[in-house]
Parts: structure tokens; C-alpha cells; sequence
């Protein structure tokens, strides 16, 4: 596995596509092993693929693309300036509500950060907000949805690991208020240091508040309705993904009557591309993943981290530096797809829940799209305003130890993340 690893490190540098850099890779296994039949190099992205789970990806994405043009997200602003607007740093912290409640309905870090940029930057411009300081409190909000469900990390990890989803989804509500509030402290105190204002005179009226909440019922509503569904056994997690774009479809045409057949063919035009990218990807890993347990690398790998030390908390520490890392050359996904079958295994034989491990790795990952060299929305929000990469890392590094303080939490703390699944399940 050293050469394929190698080549697939030097594919990935020089700006291959992920997927691409996945099988290429992946094919020199068959040509270092030539008792193996390169036949099976051509069966792998199918059987990969063929993976009744798997239905429920592209389906989720087509949810969340539908409800983000049938007017939930505007609702939900509303709603984020309603319960936030007062406190100090008063948009960025809309920004870190809006994220947790917009992370149940999209399921992609990347494509918040975005519409967050587009939304709320033009405000925190002009209200004296520095550019460096608005990419950072955006683009590290957008990392909550990675842990709310359902995050696509999340789904692509229980597959993969056989981990379940279900509890997986009831954890990431956990998780997700723990990052919420960690997140709203860091604002708060960098806030108070730069002199960043509330955007509301008081508090908002309890009136207020319901009738924003009121207004946003179907968005906040539906999270709860996936987690119930699967505990109850009314949907299995693929049926779930079904069940998903049904409701996008019944809040946008009966509910908030917004969605047109005009943004009914950019939804399912966004979501296309986005599904056959994932689809794509997650085929190429079955080339490369192939000799993964015929070399027997997550054994080596667990005695080599053994053998440095047997105690839990740092063996589970030097996975995170590793996901850390890696997360700063390859994406969310390919990342989850990739070490999953690396890493659980060792996080298994220091007890760590494989449900908590799996929340630690999609946040660990997610981390990468705001770090260089290949950090995705740092790159989009820094070119949507303009701002240099130096300034964006010169005001990062307080929601970096943010990031590093709620991932401690998780592993010290995993009877709070299980909680909610302990109880549902």
C-alpha cells in the first residue's frame, strides 16, 4: 500500500481531482499484486455502489437542495436575528444560529458557508466587521452542520464503518448544540475584543420569538421528524432520504407555496452535479480501498500506535492530528471514505463509541475545507470579499482552539454526545 499511498499523495498535489487521484492509485495495488485479477479493479466501483444505504445520499441532497429554494432559509434568518440579534457580535452570532438551524435542512458544510457569505457579509461590512474575522465566524459555523443531522458525512460514515445511522443522527443533535455554544462563547469574547455590536437594541419579546419560531416550524420540524422516523421503524435511512424530498416538495408547494417549477429544475440541476461528484467518489474508493484489509494496514497501524502508547486519550489525540491533517489536502468526504476503515478499528480498541468516533471524524475533516492548501470555503468566502488568506488566518485561530476545545469535549465527555441515543435507543 506504500506505492499506491505515494502516488496517490503526488496525484493529489499536483491538483488531480480527489476522485480521479482515488483510482488511479488504487489500480497500482492490482499492478504491484499481479496474482490479483485486474478484473476486479473493474468490479469494484459497481459493487462500491451497490449499496441499498448508499439511496439515501443523493436523496438528501435533493432535500435540501428543494427546501433551500422554497423560502425556508429566509425564515430561518429571521428567526436566527430574532433569538440572537442582541448579543454582542450580533451578526456573527446569527451566523452560528443560522448554521445549526440551517444544518438539519441543507447537510453541506460547504454550501452553508456560502449562502451565509452571500446573506450576512454585506451587513457585517458595514457594520465595521473585518473581513478576516467574517470569513472566519462563517466559515467555522458551517462546520456544525457536518454533526446535524443529516449530514452527509454522517451517512457515508455509518455505511461505510456499519455504524448506525440512527444513532448517529441522535448524537449530532448533541453535538451540534456543544459547537453551537462553544461557537457563541468565542464570538462573544472576540466580540467584546474588537468592539462588534449587538444589530438589536433589546431582547426580543416572547411574542416575537414565536411567531419567528412559527413562521420556521416546518425547517425546525424536520430533523426531529427524520430521528423519529428511524427510531420508530417507520423508515429504514434510505426511506428516510425518500421521505425527505417528499417533504421539501410538500412545504414548498403546499406550505410556503414558493416553489416554482422554475426552482424546482435548479434544485434537481444543483443536485445532479453534486450527487454524481459524491457517487463518483465514493466508487473510486472502492479501487483504493480494496487492499486496505488484504495488507492489513488498520492492524499494523493500531500496533504501531500501541506500541508508542497504551493510554486512550492520546492514542485517540494522534487520530485526531492525523484527520486534522488530512483534512488540509482532501475533502470532507473522500476523508470519511478513506479512514474510516483506517482509524476505527484503533478507536474501537481504546473504547471509544464508534458513534462518538464518527462525530469526531466528520468534524475533524470538515475542519479542512477552512484550512490551506485546499481549504474550499476559505477560499470561496476569502474571493467573496476579497479578502487575502493572511488576514482570514490572522483572525482564525481563536475559533481554531473553539474547534480544538469541542472536539476535547467529545472525547471526554461521550456520555453527554450519547445521551440522546442512549435514551431513544
Amino acid at each position: 500500500m506504500l506505492w499506491v499511498l505515494l502516488i496517490f499523495l503526488f496525484l493529489a498535489v499536483i491538483g488531480m481531482p480527489i476522485a480521479f487521484a482515488l483510482g488511479i492509485s488504487g489500480c497500482v495495488f492490482f499492478l504491484v499484486h499481479p496474482e490479483m485479477p485486474f478484473i476486479t479493479a473493474i468490479q469494484l466501483p459497481i459493487t462500491q455502489t451497490q449499496n441499498f444505504a448508499l439511496l439515501a445520499v443523493p436523496l438528501f441532497i435533493f432535500a435540501g437542495n428543494l427546501m433551500n429554494v422554497c423560502g425556508i432559509t429566509e425564515r430561518l434568518i429571521r428567526l436566527s436575528l430574532v433569538l440572537t440579534g442582541h448579543m454582542t457580535g450580533g451578526l456573527a452570532q446569527v451566523s452560528v444560529a443560522m448554521s445549526t438551524l440551517m444544518g438539519g435542512v441543507s447537510g453541506s458544510s460547504t454550501a452553508d458557508a456560502a449562502m451565509l457569505g452571500r446573506i450576512l457579509s454585506p451587513d457585517m461590512v458595514k457594520n465595521g466587521y473585518e473581513k478576516g474575522y467574517i470569513v472566519s465566524a462563517i466559515g467555522f459555523s458551517a462546520i456544525i452542520t457536518s454533526t446535524m443531522p443529516p449530514g452527509i458525512g454522517m451517512i457515508i460514515y455509518g455505511t461505510t464503518g456499519q455504524v448506525s445511522i440512527g444513532r448517529l443522527f441522535a448524537a449530532g443533535f448533541t453535538c451540534a448544540l456543544i459547537m453551537m455554544t462553544v461557537l457563541m462563547l468565542t464570538v462573544y469574547l472576540t466580540s467584546r475584543h474588537f468592539g462588534y455590536t449587538p444589530v438589536r437594541s433589546g431582547r426580543a419579546s416572547w411574542a416575537e420569538i414565536g411567531g419567528a419560531a412559527l413562521k420556521s416550524i416546518w425547517a425546525i420540524a424536520f430533523p426531529i421528524f427524520l430521528l423519529l422516523g428511524i427510531r420508530t421503524g417507520i423508515f429504514t435511512p434510505s426511506e428516510v432520504g425518500a421521505f425527505a424530498c417528499l417533504y421539501g416538495l410538500f412545504v414548498g408547494v403546499l406550505c410556503h407555496r414558493e416553489l416554482t417549477w422554475e426552482k424546482f429544475r435548479a434544485a434537481l440541476h444543483h443536485s445532479v452535479g453534486d450527487i454524481g461528484g459524491i457517487m463518483f467518489l465514493i466508487a473510486m474508493t472502492g479501487i483504493f480501498g480494496y487492499g486496505i484489509p488484504y495488507e492489513q494496514v488498520p492492524q499494523a497501524i493500531t500496533s504501531f500506535t500501541t506500541s508508542i502508547t497504551t493510554n486512550p486519550y492520546i492514542v485517540v489525540y494522534i487520530i485526531v492530528a492525523c484527520l486534522i491533517v488530512a483534512g488540509m489536502f482532501i475533502d470532507g468526504s473522500p476523508c470519511v471514505l478513506l479512514f474510516t476503515p483506517i482509524f476505527l478499528p484503533l478507536a474501537k480498541s481504546v473504547g471509544l463509541d464508534p458513534v462518538v468516533f464518527g462525530l469526531i471524524l466528520c468534524t475533524c475533516t470538515t475542519m479542512g475545507i477552512l484550512t490551506p492548501p485546499v481549504g474550499v470555503v476559505m477560499f470561496l468566502l476569502c474571493g467573496m470579499l476579497e479578502c487575502s488568506v493572511g488576514d482570514y488566518l490572522k483572525r482564525s485561530w481563536p475559533f481554531f482552539i473553539a474547534m480544538l476545545v469541542i472536539i476535547s469535549i467529545f472525547i471526554f465527555f461521550p456520555k453527554l454526545v450519547m445521551f440522546i441515543p442512549n435514551l431513544l435507543f
